[in-house]
């Protein structure tokens, strides 16, 4: 069965959610994250997707006192991401309690860092984000688009053992529009055994509902859980 991972995205310590990753299009939800990853422990999820905006402006790890918040307060199995550039934001990130850290810009600005990244800490640690805009890889909280084709780009880090990716269509993610179902297909055909991570787009139940039927291993849902869309108690019974 497909796994629901919320999302928390977070600017100045606040759970945000933004549109087509536009900083100008933010909306606080909670002041509180620690708050919200317990409300989806309760609800029986196990694992968030925890991205730090403010670090991903900066270059730098930023919001780790809300990683250290959310893995003190809760079990859930955090996975976090947002400006990690440095051996240095990557240990941060794994003392304050992160289980695994994703790295996207810079998989395409410096691959020998990332790549190094998975000889020191492991392949199970390290998720290879691909954020697309037309199936090219898109950088630098998505303001530039690259000329880097999806599957190559994937074909290329997991041939150095990465088997985690999250894959997200900048295109619809925060439109609440439904996923990119195709794309993840086309994904999963060339790399069958990829742990790929649909992100972006999802509006409802049903949307998750018809990933798990395309046999993708996971989604991450932020908005459509935000905005009422996707009720707790719905994932609580999906999940059960």
């Amino acid at each position: 069965m497909i796994e629901i991972i919320p999302a928390i995205d977070v600017i100045d310590g606040k759970c945000v959610r933004l549109s087509q990753g536009d900083y100008d299009q933010k909306k606080v939800y909670n002041e509180n994250p620690a708050e919200v990853a317990k409300m989806f422990e309760d609800a029986g999820v196990r694992r968030l997707h925890l991205v730090d905006l403010d670090g991903a402006k900066a270059q730098h790890i930023v919001n780790y006192k809300v990683l250290e918040s959310i893995t003190s307060k809760t079990n859930l199995v955090v996975d976090f991401g947002g400006g990690l550039k440095s051996d240095d934001d990557l240990r941060i990130a794994f003392e304050c309690g992160a289980s695994m850290v994703t790295g996207g810009s810079i998989a395409v600005k410096n691959p020998d860092v990332f790549l190094s990244w998975i000889e020191k800490f492991g392949a199970e640690k390290i998720i290879l984000g691909a954020d697309v805009k037309d199936e090219k890889i898109a950088v630098g909280g998505w303001i530039e688009t690259t000329d880097l084709s999806l599957i190559p780009f994937i074909k290329k880090f997991k041939d150095k053992g990465v088997d985690k990716v999250i894959c997200t269509d900048i295109s619809k993610d925060g439109m609440l529009q439904g996923a990119s179902n195709e794309l993840y297909k086309k994904v999963l055909d060339n790399f069958p055994d990829l742990y790929l991570v649909a992100s972006g787009g999802v509006s409802c139940m049903d949307d998750i509902k018809a990933l798990n039927d395309a046999n993708v291993p996971a989604v991450i849902t932020g908005k459509a859980i935000y905005e009422g869309k996707i009720k707790l108690t719905e994932i609580a019974s999906f999940l059960q």
